[in-house]
Formats: C-alpha cells, structure tokens, sequence
C-alpha cells in the first residue's frame, strides 16, 4: 500500500480525551477514531491489525478442535431470565444495553452468549455420541460501561472471541479446559507479548474455577498476585496468602475504656499503644439481593487487614437462599442517605462491636401482599469473622458507644463468635500459602483472556440435557472461553512504545516493513524504492511505500509513531549500492546491499515472530 493514497493522517500532539500511552498513541497514529464515548472506528492500519489478531485466534482455536460459528447480537430476554442473569445484567451491572421492539418485546445487545448457545445446544444435542463439542465466534459485543475509558480497554463496542464447550461429564470439561489454556498461551505468545495466567474470580459468568490472562503493563487496571518461584499467581480480587502473625495483646483483663477520637485503627492503636493485629474492626456493607431484600452485614475483621469485596459478595451469594433470593445487585457500605432509610438511631461508627445491637435497625413496616421482599430491610445484622480475627485472645474492639472500645475481649466469653469466612484482602510483601518461605509480588496486568469450568449453571437452568449410556437425561457439562480481540491490539501497545511511537509486535503489525523515499523528486530514490517495494511484498513481506510529497523529518516521525518494525530508507547510502534499514524495536541502524534486503528481513521476520513469554 502506498501511504499517498491511503487515509492515513497523525497527529503531532496527544488528543485531550487519552489517558494512557497506548490510547494516545493508536489516535495520534490513525489507528483509531472516536465516534462517540467508548464507541471507536477501527480505520485500515488498525483493521489489519485486527484481522492478525482474529487470524492466529481461529488458528489456535481450529487447532484445538473448536468450530467456527456466528451467534445473534440481538437476544430476548426469556433466555437470560431462564439463567437468571437478565437482571443481574440489566440492574446490578447494568452493563447490557436493554431495549423493547416495536412488538413489545424485550431484548438485549450480547454482552456475553452462555444463554443463546446453551439454548442452541438444548435443541440439537441429544446424546454423548455427539460430544463433546466446543464452538467459537469471532464477533462484536456490546456493554454499556458507564464510564467508558482508555480507548479500546474499556469501550462500550468491542470484537471478542468467546467459545463455549460441552461435555459429558467434568473430567471431559477439565479436559477440554487445559485445552483451551493451552491455546490461549500460544495465542498471546504467537501475538508476541508477555503475559501471565493467574487464577480469577469467576463474578456473573459463575462456574467452579477460572483463570485470566493478563498481558502485563503498568497502566493495568488488574493488581496481579505472584511468586517468583512459578508457583502461584492471582488476580488480588481471588489471591490467598498467608497475613503477617499477629502481635500479642497487652491487654490480659476485660474493660471497658474511653477513648475519644478514635475513630480509624491508626487512631486507635496509638492512643492504646497496642499494635493493630490485636484489633477486630468491625466493617458494615449494604446487601442487595436480586428480589429487593436488603440485608446488612457486619464483617469482622483483624484491625490490620482489609476486606475484598469480591471475596465477600460471593459469600453473600451463597446465602442469597437464605433470603429467598439467587444473587446479588448490589454490595455497598452505606452512606448517611442510606443509613437514613433504615436506622433506628445513629450508629457508633468507628466504634461498632461485633455485637451490634439489631435494634439498630428499624422494625419494617408490614408489606403488600406479593411484595415481602422488595424494599424491605432483614430485621437483623448478618455477622461474618473472618478468619484472621477468629483465634485472636484479648483483642481491642468497639464497645457500641461513641467514645468507647472494649480490651481484653475473647470469643465464646464476651463475644459470641460470627460465621467463619475468609474474606481477607491479599497484599504484596504477604507470605504465600504453598510456601511461606515466598513473599508475593505485585504487578499490573491488562486481562485479554479469560476461561471458565462453568459446570452444568446454564444447561441446568435452561434445561440442556442429553442422554448417557445408561439411557439417562443429565445436563451437558459446560466450560467458556473469552478473547478481548481489540482489546489484545491495544494491549500490545501499552506493553510495547516508547517516547516516539508504537512498537509493534512482528507477528500483529498492520505492515512488517515500510519503505521510505526521503525525496521524491530524487528519481533514483523512487527508482530504488519502487523496486524494493515491489520485491518485498512478491516476497511475501507487507510493505508500505511511504511516497509522499513530504519532508523526510516527517516521513521518519511517522514510521516511528506508527510503529512498522522495519524502515528501509533510500537516502544517501544509494550511490554505494546500499540501503539503510532500522529495526523499529532497538533502533538498530544497517547498511545493505540492495540485494539483500528481501533475504536478510525474511530471516528477521522469521526469527521475531511470536516471540512472547509466559511469565
């Protein structure tokens, strides 16, 4: 392609709505064109870019024994309330874009096709002779993030790979599951960059276990948990560690004590002169629940850690049956506006004890029939220990009175002990649990990638069933599998710039080499530059032909700032014969003979594609 007749326009300087270096850099160089917020024309560089991308995607997964499909964009409603997702969806995420047709009837823009495919698999999947099957879209999705940022990141419109699998039973899942790990450690490594696999929280898609795949970069917005031994890595929203080991109380009797302005641990601990692993703070969060029950819940927690809210919604979760409800909307700690709607009296906040009172909360008011849960408030706490505060001995805690803490205080004596959860927060620097000799470290990641056992969720829930050898009905076994295709273009660059530009992978780059003409008036450089043009792409190399009437300080800024990972210049070296080619990467300059070039970039080529780590 010749840059003179191709859209390609830069920009010298960084457009005000970037943040980071990787959105900055795809819109100064023409890759990417805002059309509305987190909404993106994806323009020709950045379209071959894509296409590489989806290109090894259909590949590894060809490979590995998946089939291509195409599922609607377009789904109705019935298929997610038969999951029971379509709330979850439409309100506590509220990521799904909703709307009704002109029939009345209501629908939703994909997000996600755990419900369509599963349905497709209810009405053409009768026996395990047919399994098991995996099948996969290349494809755009829709979520309506409410504050969409960092270009393709997090846009609203974004191209996904998503496959989904059935099995006969969950070792036939595992299998397919280490498959599909595989394939996608050879995808990010054929795309060139590196990468970790950690383990995940699994959130709305649910399942027993899942694992992401984070290409790391420091504007990651996922806080990555890690050892250097190999053995261990997580996203922090689903690390486990070991917590530094509580200091002794110094206190050996029960009382209570004054102590005013002590709101925070920080406060407290100095006032008392007692170190903060000998605290239990007591945190209050705000439940909602998927039928309109609010439950409050007080965690109690060492006074030196902190609580994962991830970790804690997913035992609230697991008590929705206990509230006649399946999940959960919303999970808060609430404000004054919030406490005004169901506090009986002001809350000693910053001096709460595990026991606070239930008459804290009003007593609700008698509901209309069909209506007992919507807007009603349970009439009483639901109290969770963690465990780092369960075998604590004469701890401090609130006294339920503004001004007060009780010390000396025990389980089973003073305080009735709560259920045991683990809801802890891992951090850097905490000692790891398969070998507490390592510490974990801490990195940013961006995740692409991201796999799920999913189970019998979705074919128990909308009735997808086949028969066994035995001649019984049982739900399909189900694993899931995503790709953030744009977002894995973006990432690339995030991992892989520098002050001038874009630093392409070899494999993804939109062109392998572009040709550079310092001056076009200069017949012999157009001579020597059409000539290595032509042979380059005949040799199977893509090549841009940079032919503009331009001055050749901007041609090489725009080589740099578009990232192409071999320049070949016909400058001043062409009356000996030669051209100057640089490598993009390490700004390696060479002088080749015009004869060479085509040999010496093949075998560069060759030894640079796909050359990403798994770390």
């Amino acid at each position: 392609m010749r840059l003179s007749q191709m859209l390609f326009v830069t920009l010298r300087e960084d457009p005000a709505e970037a943040e980071i270096p990787s959105h900055k850099l795809l819109l100064r160089a023409g890759y990417i064109r805002r059309v509305a917020s987190g909404v993106y024309a994806y323009l020709p560089l950045m379209w071959r870019v894509l296409q590489k991308v989806s290109q090894i995607v259909r590949e590894e997964m060809n490979a590995a024994g998946a089939q291509e499909c195409l599922l609607p964009q377009l789904q109705p409603a019935e298929l997610w309330r038969e999951s029971g997702r379509w709330d979850t969806y439409t309100k506590a995420e509220g990521i799904m874009f909703a709307l009704v047709d002109r029939q009345e009837r209501e629908m939703g823009l994909g997000p996600t096709h755990e419900e369509v495919i599963t349905a497709i698999a209810r009405d053409m999947i009768r026996s395990y002779r047919q399994l098991p099957i995996n099948l996969y879209q290349i494809q755009t999705k829709f979520r309506d993030e409410i504050r969409p940022r960092f270009g393709l990141m997090r846009g609203r419109e974004f191209i996904m790979k998503d496959a989904y699998s059935f099995d006969a039973d969950e070792a036939g899942m595992k299998l397919t599951y280490q498959k599909m790990d595989q394939a996608y450690r050879n995808i990010l490594r054929r795309s060139g960059v590196v990468f970790r696999a950690v383990e995940a929280d699994s959130g709305t898609i649910g399942g027993s276990g899942s694992q992401e795949f984070m290409v790391l970069a420091d504007a990651g917005e996922d806080e990555i948990l890690y050892t250097e031994d190999g053995q261990y890595a997580a996203n922090v929203e689903k690390a486990t560690s070991l917590p530094p080991e509580a200091e002794p109380s110094p206190f050996k009797n029960y009382e209570k004590r004054e102590t005013p302005g002590t709101e925070t641990i920080e406060q407290l601990c100095k006032f008392l002169k007692c170190p903060a692993s000998c605290v239990v703070k007591n945190v209050l969060y705000q439940a909602v629940y998927d039928n309109g029950m609010t439950v409050l819940v007080l965690v109690s927690i060492r006074g030196d850690q902190d609580v994962n809210e991830v970790k804690l919604q997913n035992e609230l979760v697991k008590r929705a049956g206990n509230y006649s409800a399946k999940t959960v909307l919303a999970l808060t700690v609430p404000d004054a506006a919030a406490q005004e709607k169901w506090a009986a009296k002001p809350l000693p906040l910053g001096y709460m004890a595990p026991n606070l009172a239930d008459s804290y909360i009003k007593p609700a008011k008698p509901a209309p029939v069909g209506r007992q849960a919507a807007g009603r408030v349970a009439p009483k706490f639901l109290r969770l220990v963690d465990k780092t505060a369960v075998d604590l001995k004469n701890f401090v805690t609130g006294a339920d009175e503004s001004g007060y803490h009780v010390v000396g205080a025990n389980w089973g004596k003073e305080f009735q002990l709560p259920d045991m959860v683990d809801v802890r927060k891992a951090t850097a620097g905490d000692r790891a649990i398969h070998d507490p000799q390592q510490r974990l470290q801490t990195a940013r990641g961006i995740e692409i990638g991201h796999i799920f056992q999913l189970g019998t969720k979705y074919s128990a829930a909308l009735g997808a069933t086949y028969t066994n050898e035995q001649g019984e009905d049982v739900p399909l076994v189900m694993g899931c599998y995503g790709v953030g295709v744009s977002r894995l273009a973006q990432a690339a660059v995030e991992q892989s710039h520098d002050k001038d530009g874009i630093i392409w992978p070899v494999a993804i780059a939109p062109y392998q080499a572009i040709v550079v003409i310092p001056n076009v008036s200069d017949t012999d450089q157009v001579q020597a530059a059409e000539t290595l043009y032509q042979q380059l792409n005949q040799a199977g190399i893509e090549t841009l032909l940079d032919d503009r009437n331009e001055r050749a300080g901007v041609k090489f800024k725009d080589a740099d700032l578009v990232g192409i990972p071999f320049r070949i210049v016909t400058g001043k070296s062409l009356k000996d014969g030669k051209v100057e080619v640089v490598k993009r990467a390490t700004r390696e300059t060479q002088e080749l003979p015009l004869e060479k070039v085509v040999s010496t970039l093949s075998q560069w080529i060759a030894g640079e594609e796909g050359d990403g780590v798994n770390r």
